[in-house]
């Protein structure tokens, strides 16, 4: 028997989301469809680029996410 997933509330960019628990905050911009670089600051803390696939989020984190987008 499959369980059910499991969501949690969080925020990001001052909007609550509800996201599948156990997500990296990798795994979370591509949840969210930010593809490409993006500086996060996870509870007023950067997380490294470095740490991204290895930070879990955790219920009630406070996201604000910067995606960079080129063009000219």
């Amino acid at each position: 028997m499959v369980e059910p997933t499991q969501y949690i509330a969080i925020v990001v960019n001052g909007e609550p989301h509800e996201v599948p628990a156990g997500l990296s905050v990798r795994a979370l911009l591509d949840h969210l469809g930010l593809v490409g670089l993006a500086a996060v600051e996870r509870n007023r803390e950067l997380v490294r680029r470095a740490d991204h696939a290895s930070v879990i989020v955790e219920r009630g984190d406070v996201f604000e996410i910067v995606h960079l987008v080129g063009g000219g």
